[in-house]
């Protein structure tokens, strides 16, 4: 067994040990979805496996909980994906990528389907339209506005509209959708928001139909072109500014905000054209897909670095920059930044969290031993007195390479040179997967 072997059954375990001292301010729950095919299932894509969730309970320093749970989605269920009228079954997807909670909704997320809504406890609820408002997929990686509480998603399609952006508002109802318009199908796995706008990522991995029914039928395509759009979220109909890029691709972004010029600032890890090959490949099943670009430091292709790109709209320019020449991905930082300026961005490198201060210029990192893969790991504020940005602490799933074992790290983010504030042996290897949020407890009411 290894890091990667998916899990073959849902367990449930109570009263997890754990070492060091978890904060009582930790009191909620910590889920990561991921890939995982039904056992005797054999999937052509490490992308393609139905959407497991594994999820931890934290609660006034004690690990009461883990249980690992299958999203009962209309694919899991062995429904075919196209209706009887010859339209797609939105409902018929994996949702294996990511899980957030919005509007006191927890959602697993896959950019090819519905959004499908699971309990605190992980079961599923059923595939959630807004009240049939939402016609397209929806993006795994949706931003929430810190201070509307607005959710900014898009959904992307391999026919017309080929990206359509969205907007929950903080109730949780859909309010408006649009038309962006872009020259095909392209795979557009994230985007930016700032205070005012939205970042799009136009980049040339796009459908390509020779390949349905064989594994993931998108690729690098030297004829589409790269480029970066931003448009005004804050008005409905607001045009949309291109500017062109080198040739490039972004699984994950890391923020955006507009500075004091006016200018967008963007970060996110970027992959050249020998880069995706690589990785693209890993996760089809050529080599170890595990760590995407990160596992591959070791090697010349397959790594990604992150870079800031500056768009002037006035000016009509973009300038772009490396920030580090190391391996990264899984890009986060505290939620309560999100489109606005941010000093710290946490990555992880396949065995350690990298800690970026984006206005000092420091990086740090905390690196486990040997044989121990690390995965996205996610912040989480501390709540008690007045706080500096990176006051709280950093919680992440690792597991190690011969699938022995697995634990949720607890860190602490302003200083990962730190031991581990704690950490909680869970009760069976966790395979690598994708994204996970903390969800905290609501206050109590007096």
């Amino acid at each position: 067994m290894s890091y990667l072997t998916p899990v073959p059954d849902e367990i449930d375990a109570v009263a997890l040990p754990v070492s060091g001292a978890l904060p009582p301010e930790l009191t909620g729950r910590y889920f990561r979805n991921g890939p995982n095919p039904l056992p005797g299932e054999r999937s052509s894509h490490w992308f393609i496996g139905h959407g497991m969730v594994h999820g931890v309970r934290l609660r006034d320093g004690r690990a009461e909980w883990y249980r690992n749970r299958w999203v009962r989605t209309g694919k899991l269920a062995g429904r075919p994906n196209v209706r009887p009228d010859g339209r797609p079954d939105l409902a018929v997807a994996s949702a294996n990528t990511h899980v957030i909670e919005h509007a006191g909704r927890v959602l697993a997320l896959v950019e090819n389907g519905l959004p499908h809504q699971i309990t605190p406890d992980l079961d599923t609820v059923g595939a959630v339209d807004f009240e049939g408002r939402l016609t397209t997929a929806m993006t795994a990686h949706p931003k929430q506005d810190p201070v509307t509480g607005d959710l900014h998603f898009f959904g992307y399609g391999v026919r017309p509209p080929y990206l359509t952006y969205h907007r929950l508002d903080a109730s949780g109802a859909l309010v408006h959708s649009r038309e962006v318009t872009v020259p095909g199908g392209t795979m557009m796995h994230d985007f930016a928001v700032t205070e005012h706008h939205v970042v799009w990522l136009d980049l040339p991995v796009t459908f390509q139909p020779h390949l349905v029914g064989a594994t993931m039928p998108y690729q690098w395509d030297d004829r589409y072109g790269a480029r970066l759009g931003v448009m005004r979220h804050d008005r409905p109909d607001a045009p949309v500014h291109w500017f062109d890029i080198a040739p490039c691709y972004v699984f994950h972004v890391g923020n955006a905000h507009e500075d004091d010029s006016g200018r967008i600032v963007l970060d996110a890890v970027r992959y050249s054209r020998a880069d995706f090959t690589a990785v693209w490949q890993m996760a089809g099943g050529a080599a170890n897909p595990a760590g995407l670009a990160a596992s591959a430091a070791a090697s010349p292709d397959g790594a990604a670095q992150l870079h800031r790109w500056t768009l002037d709209p006035a000016a009509g320019t973009v300038t772009e920059q490396p920030l580090d020449d190391r391996a990264v991905e899984f890009p986060t930082l505290d939620d309560e930044r999100v489109g606005r300026a941010a000093r710290y961005l946490y990555t992880s490198d396949d065995s350690a969290i990298v800690k970026y201060d984006l206005v000092g210029g420091g990086v740090s990192s905390h690196r486990l031993e040997p044989g121990i893969y690390v995965g996205e790991a996610v912040f989480v504020p501390a709540t008690t007195g007045p706080r500096r940005e990176d006051d709280g602490w950093l919680l992440s799933i690792t597991t190690r390479h011969d699938g022995s074992a697995s634990q949720l790290l607890v860190l602490d983010a302003a200083d990962l040179a730190a031991p581990p504030v704690a950490a909680v042996d869970l009760p069976r290897a966790v395979p690598a997967g994708f994204h996970g949020s903390w969800i905290a407890d609501a206050p109590a009411t007096p």
